[in-house]
């Protein structure tokens, strides 16, 4: 524990270095010096938080930068099975907060960190406090979980007790030190924190059993006096690891409390250890105090409020019969919760009088920044966009493709092509044209395994990598001489038609530019012996497309090469390729300048890489499953020239 003026050597860890400085740990103070000084937390105190939780961690560098405290508060996350870093603010500054897997990790690396703030499930609250207690550098654990087994919370209890530390709940909000320290959630917002003057330090001592009554009453001591110096939520369970008695006494040794607010509740007998310290003399500040749940009463029969502990046992536990106690043990006790407000006024005001407060000064706290995606919906900023989409969307109730729901794609019993289109084009095709992308897919999916993609695939699974790589090795051969003849043959194809060269002059052209027709040859294919799938392809395109120009001009070139040589037949790229053209110029939904470009942008190449991939993942899937060894190329294949 931090004594007052403990000044910490850990540095904020910013984003731009990934290294961290440890400060030796401070000569701490035990928790009973704590609770006989009064303090638990100072403006230099770090906690560990367990359960990374974005959103109450935030608050808390949010509330440390309010304060003006040169350090976060927050000195490590605990995340069970995760390490790293996790990115947050302090004020303006992007920090990186490290995440550890375990606590004993955790407590290691960050000494100087002695509260615990432990997120977890009900379920694990329980084991993950006992080894945040059992840690040499952990002084404070607050348990946020409500539900916590009461015999699981006896042990919590009674190993703190034994070993001078202190159990804030469970079923707590936590508590806070104005302008000092805070825990996770306490207090809420950045604007009830500023608005209940909790970024300066009062002279008021808050106590309460209920975390959502525990806002309700910063604002009202606010309203009527300098503020609070530390406000504390014990937790509504029957079990409270600690008890209003225990932070009334601690806030009697701070000399900067000067009066104490208490807020019990019906159920339970915690308010009693406070009437005994107030007869004994233990407490010789003045003390108002209210316990709720007085309607009860109204009631025909027993009633249970929101909290476990929240439940009178007899009259002795009955709100009533407690305030009647703590006033006659010289608290000042209203007659009614409204009249609270007024009593923490008179009281304050009469201390005033007597000179034993000088009300604090009012500091004007600095502006905490604003969220980019807050003050994008408020409206207050704009923003320039880094990425643009125009295909996909999957910000609303389920994804779209080109603004098509998904249900409808389902529905409507869209295909793979009807996606391509949507996803491609940003249009819905004719099914005609969907269909002929389906058709081009699964005749391109795979050409055995010699072809050079497949054989890399083939060499790189069987040298044990993993699927995606053994996939682009494969797709990485593809190029001019390898499937990516597809765009070529439509790009010079098209040019060709579109100027009405004849099949001689487009020829000959080519030759003096010393550039092979893209689309025309085969290895094995002849005249005579012409390639199936371009059958197929040409077949369904006379039958289904308004318009073959394009395929009809291949096929005279086709005609012309095959008077040079009986091995230059149109090949499945040139078909693919000139029947592309056809399909966007016969479909009617593209204008000139929307063929050109998306021939020039190089679509038809990726329905080559689209098709093929699935015959690459085949064959990794067939080496691995056969169980093949590393490949070796046979040394007789191999002319060495010398």
């Amino acid at each position: 524990m931090y004594p007052l003026g403990f000044s910490s050597s850990i540095p904020a860890f910013t984003s731009h270095s990934l290294s961290l400085s440890l400060s030796s740990s401070a000569d701490y103070i035990s928790i009973a010096q704590a609770m006989a000084t009064g303090q638990l937390f100072s403006r230099t105190t770090q906690a560990l938080f367990y359960n990374c939780k974005q959103l109450p961690i935030q608050r808390m560098l949010d509330f440390d930068f309010l304060c003006g405290r040169e350090t976060p508060s927050v000195a490590g996350i605990i995340d069970p099975g995760s390490e790293g870093f996790q990115k947050l603010f302090f004020g303006q500054e992007e920090i990186a907060i490290p995440v550890h897997s375990t606590i004993e990790a955790a407590c290691t690396a960050h000494p100087t960190a002695d509260v615990f703030i432990n997120f977890a499930s009900f379920r694990s609250a329980a084991a993950s406090s006992m080894a945040a207690l059992k840690q040499p550098t952990i002084r404070v654990v607050a348990i946020i979980a409500e539900g916590v087994p009461e015999s699981n919370t006896k042990k919590l209890i009674g190993y703190a007790q034994s070993n001078n530390k202190v159990v804030i709940g469970p079923a707590t909000v936590g508590g806070i030190q104005a302008g000092a320290f805070k825990i996770g959630d306490t207090a809420g917002t950045i604007d009830n924190i500023i608005h209940c003057k909790l970024y300066r330090p009062g002279s008021v001592g808050f106590v309460s059993k209920s975390g959502g009554m525990s806002n309700e009453l910063y604002n009202t001591i606010a309203r009527v006096t300098d503020g609070i110096y530390e406000g504390i939520a014990i937790g509504g369970d029957v079990f409270p690891g600690s008890t209003l008695s225990d932070h009334v006494l601690r806030f009697n040794n701070i000399p900067q409390v000067k009066m104490m607010v208490v807020l019990g509740e019906l159920g339970g007998r915690d308010e009693y250890s406070l009437v005994e310290a107030l007869k004994q003399g233990k407490v010789n500040k003045p003390v108002v105090a209210w316990v709720s749940g007085t309607c009860a009463r109204l009631f025909k029969s027993e009633v249970q409020f929101g909290h476990a502990g929240a439940k009178s046992g007899g009259e002795m536990e009955s709100a009533q019969a407690k305030n009647q106690a703590l006033r006659d043990a010289g608290a000042v006790v209203p007659t009614s919760y409204e009249a609270l407000e007024t009593a923490i006024k008179e009281t304050f005001e009469k201390l005033v009088e007597e000179g034993k407060i000088t009300p604090v000064k009012e500091v004007k706290p600095p502006q905490i920044p604003e969220d980019l995606s807050t003050a994008i919906k408020s409206g207050k900023v704009r923003a320039p966009t880094h990425i643009v989409c125009t295909i996909s969307d999957v910000r609303g109730e389920e994804p779209c493709y080109a603004g098509v729901p998904m249900s409808s794609i389902v529905e409507q019993g869209y295909g793979v092509g009807d996606v391509i289109s949507l996803l491609w084009f940003k249009r819905s095709l004719p099914r005609y044209c969907t269909h002929f992308i389906e058709i081009c897919i699964v005749l391109c999916a795979d050409h055995g395994p010699c072809i050079s993609g497949a054989h890399n695939t083939i060499v790189t699974a069987r040298a044990g990598k993993d699927l995606v790589s053994s996939l682009v090795s494969g797709l990485l051969t593809i190029g001019p001489r390898f499937g990516g003849a597809i765009d070529d043959s439509a790009r010079y194809f098209k040019d060709a038609c579109d100027k009405n060269l004849t099949p001689y002059e487009f020829a000959e052209s080519m030759k003096k530019k010393g550039i092979r027709v893209p689309g025309i040859g085969n290895r094995t294919k002849k005249g005579g012996n012409k390639d199936k799938r371009v059958e197929l392809l040409q077949r369904f395109a006379r039958t289904h497309f308004p318009s073959v120009k394009y395929m009809e001009y291949a096929m005279q070139v086709e005609a012309y090469t095959l008077s040079k040589a009986n091995n230059l037949v149109l090949n499945v790229d040139g078909a693919i390729g000139t029947l592309f053209l056809d399909l966007l110029a016969g479909s009617g939904m593209f204008t000139k300048q929307e063929i050109d470009e998306i021939v020039e942008i190089g679509y038809l190449n990726g329905l080559f890489v689209l098709a093929r991939s699935i015959g690459l993942i085949g064959h990794t899937f067939d080496q691995k499953r056969l169980k093949q060894l590393l490949y070796h190329h046979p040394w007789e294949d191999v002319l060495y020239a010398k």
